[in-house]
């Protein structure tokens, strides 16, 4: 039989009833002919719950023992699911991480998928098991401990099912019914597309979209698993919600597919700094020993001051969540009080946000940049810092400029019409 991985995050299966309308889900591709694996998030809200308990139990607790207590609500579901599909007279099994072996490195809270052997779950698919539920986010340690992948896990936990067993697809079912060009929340003419491609909802993934983990996507698109995100709450149909695939499979792009934003971000500039070799690795050395997520990054040459500085001298600016900030400052200061950089002054501001367009078109059109910066220049509004990649284009700019920016970059780029 065809195989097809089903994944259902926390919101779809909140309760007892949304996990019953994900069972009929199920339920419905078996009978169109498919083994099924259903990967489940714990219920909304549990896995915080979890959190919350293991932090007040053990502020400096022991990883092992955090992760056997987190990833219980993924279990919990997974007995739930399996036990609705068998009252529906579907031949159905939960499966813990360590029963499959979902192989991980040891790395507790942030593992990483080593292996999936097939054997368990084949051998119960060719005894008559429809359906196989496995808890996601979880998985087994070269130690025989049980891991967690990091939130957000379940989708990565799908997408390598999907690969280890060659499924036909992978979809995720999700509160969303598709990936859209901007958050319809910001803008009414927000549009769902009906295909993207892996580079592009990477790059979304990575600046702020929510629909799927990046890790997934990187994992999706290294094996070449299609995804269809789609909502648990509407009626499925082949064409429902959007397909993230291989770019050979999309006919034609538009130069644009679609506008992200991150909202808490933090600009942070080193006014002049020696400009010398090696004054860079000097600058990022400790912010990445810190654990500092540094993103977009601009260096200038500053005015010369004879006086205080008559060597050679640049301006050094570089952008950053806002709550890594206090890590960031600690980590420069830090570096400057050992002598391994020297600047006249450090300047943060934390009132900043990054604005993306994304698009694989822009591979072979010109001018989405003068399109992107004049869209902003027509509604005042300046930017602060600018950031390429072949399919992206992102900007620093004020965030109470934030909403008005996303809508003009999407009426500039016409991303409300197909064509």
């Amino acid at each position: 039989m065809p195989i097809l991985v089903m994944k259902f995050g926390g919101t779809s299966v909140a309760d007892l009833d949304r996990i019953r309308n994900a069972a009929e889900k199920v339920r419905a591709e078996v009978e169109r002919g498919y083994d099924v694996i259903v990967i489940v998030s714990a219920m909304s809200g549990k896995t915080n719950e979890l959190v919350g308990w293991v932090n007040e139990t053990s502020p400096m607790f022991d990883a092992r023992e955090y992760d056997a207590v987190v990833s219980s609500g993924e279990n919990i579901t997974a007995g739930l699911m399996s036990l609705t599909l068998q009252e529906m007279d579907v031949p159905a099994r939960s499966w813990q991480g360590w029963q499959v072996p979902l192989l991980t490195t040891s790395a507790h809270s942030a593992a990483r998928i080593e292996s999936i052997p097939r054997h368990n779950i084949d051998q119960k698919f060719g005894e008559g098991m429809k359906v196989a539920v496995v808890a996601g986010f979880q998985g087994l340690s070269p130690e025989g401990r049980i891991t967690t992948l990091g939130r957000g896990g379940s989708d990565t936990t799908a997408v390598a099912f999907a690969a280890a067993f060659d499924a036909e697809r992978c979809d995720i079912y999700t509160d969303v019914n598709g990936v859209y060009t901007t958050d319809p929340r910001i803008t009414s003419k927000a549009r769902k597309l009906d295909r993207i491609a892996f580079e592009e909802m990477l790059e979304l993934a990575s600046l702020g979209a929510k629909v799927l983990q990046t890790r997934s996507v990187e994992l999706a698109m290294r094996y070449k698993v299609r995804l269809r995100v789609l909502s648990s709450f509407e009626e499925s149909t082949p064409n429902s919600g959007t397909l993230v695939c291989d770019e050979e499979e999309i006919m034609e792009s538009k130069v644009v597919s679609g506008v992200a934003y991150s909202r808490e971000e933090a600009k942070i500039t080193l006014v002049s700094v020696e400009d010398r070799p090696g004054i860079a690795a000097a600058i990022f050395g400790p912010l990445a020993d810190a654990g500092v997520n540094v993103d977009m990054i601009v260096q200038n040459i500053s005015e010369k001051d004879y006086d205080d500085h008559p060597e050679a001298v640049t301006d050094m600016t570089f952008s950053c969540p806002n709550d890594q900030v206090a890590r960031a400052e600690k980590a420069i200061l830090d570096a400057k009080a050992a002598d391994q950089i020297g600047f006249s002054e450090l300047v943060v501001d934390t009132d900043v946000c990054k604005i993306s367009v994304v698009g694989i078109g822009m591979r072979s059109h010109a001018g989405v940049a003068a399109r992107m910066f004049a869209a902003l220049k027509a509604e005042n509004i300046n930017i602060k810092v600018i950031s390429t990649s072949e399919i992206k284009i992102s900007v620093l700019i004020d965030r109470k400029y934030m909403e008005l920016a996303v809508q003009a970059l999407h009426d500039a780029f016409e991303l409300e019409t197909n064509s």
